[in-house]
């Protein structure tokens, strides 16, 4: 017995169509929720790509080193320090400007050294630290002169720091400001190494062996070592190096640090060993005495010694 009327009473058809477009519309919905999802995880990739695409450029514009101007007396990417231990002024280099190398003496009359050196670097500490006390005399009496090209090859061995890069400015820094303190600067910077694949020094413990070496234009130095100013010149003037030639030398790029070259010839003994290195000199300048002499070019002056 059913109550009300029959024909309000839905039959088992439209039960059926009802259930099916009931059906239809869940599916519909699922459809569309599915869309929604779809289209969310698609913008979510999209998104993703972008910022990757991003950093990307980032990297890439980074290791693009933009000309930047040089540090005064270092035109030639180096300091020349001679007799009385006085560095050689240069006007500061234009950012497109190419290094001036300096001339060799010739004549046999003065030894040339030039160096080639990471603040990093364990090798160039030990040459440093055996060497220092022998060159510096014969630089000092004018026997010899000495050309520093620091360059940071060891920036990225230093935990994230770049400290071959800061320490690298803070020596262009002091060119530009007190060349005549490069040498003692640079001597400071080796006795305090710090090791490799450690953080390095920080700008305020490089900022106290500025002031240990006794640089006079501390504040403008230090300002210079904030900023940063010369990181992308070092970044330049290692990229030159890299990619060569040596100037006034047969080395056809380098290759590793340190680079020691007396008169042009590439010192290839041992680093730690004075007595061997003051050897090579000897037979570089008698080398080049002789053959300035059989170029009717020769000045005779006493073989340089180191004196104690």
């Amino acid at each position: 017995m059913t109550n009300g009327d029959p024909a309000l009473t839905p039959s088992n058809g439209e039960r059926r169509a009802a259930a099916r477009e009931k059906a239809r519309q869940l599916r519909e919905a699922h459809r569309k929720k599915e869309r929604r999802r779809r289209a969310a995880v698609r913008s979510t990739i999209i998104a993703v790509v972008i910022a990757a695409a991003a950093v990307v450029a980032v990297v890439i514009v980074s290791s693009i080193h933009a000309p930047s101007p040089g540090p005064a007396n270092m035109a030639s990417d180096g300091i020349l320090i001679g007799k009385d231990m006085k560095a050689q002024h240069t006007a500061a280099t234009d950012p497109d400007a190419k290094p001036v190398a300096n001339k060799l003496d010739s004549s046999g009359k003065t030894v040339t050294i030039v160096t080639y050196v990471d603040y990093l670097c364990p090798y160039c500490g030990e040459f440093e630290r055996t060497n220092a006390d022998q060159i510096g005399k014969l630089v000092d009496s004018g026997a010899a002169t000495i050309e520093i090209h620091p360059i940071p090859l060891l920036a990225s061995h230093s935990n994230g720091t770049k400290y071959s890069l800061r320490a690298d400015n803070a020596a262009a820094c002091v060119a530009n400001y007190d060349p005549n303190s490069f040498w003692a600067f640079n001597r400071e910077l080796f006795d305090h190494q710090p090791q490799e694949n450690t953080a390095g020094l920080t700008d305020q413990q490089i900022k106290q062996l500025v002031k240990d070496a006794g640089v006079k234009t501390y504040d403008s130095v230090s300002k210079c070592i904030d900023d940063g100013r010369y990181e992308s010149w070092a970044q330049t003037a290692l990229d030159r190096t890299l990619a060569g030639p040596i100037p006034n030398s047969t080395v056809k790029q380098l290759k590793g640090t340190p680079l020691v070259l007396v008169n042009g010839k590439q010192y290839q003994g041992s680093l730690t060993d004075a007595d061997e290195f003051r050897a090579f000199i000897v037979k570089a300048q008698a080398d080049t005495y002789s053959d300035s002499k059989s170029t009717g070019t020769a000045t005779p002056t006493p073989t340089p010694t180191a004196t104690n």
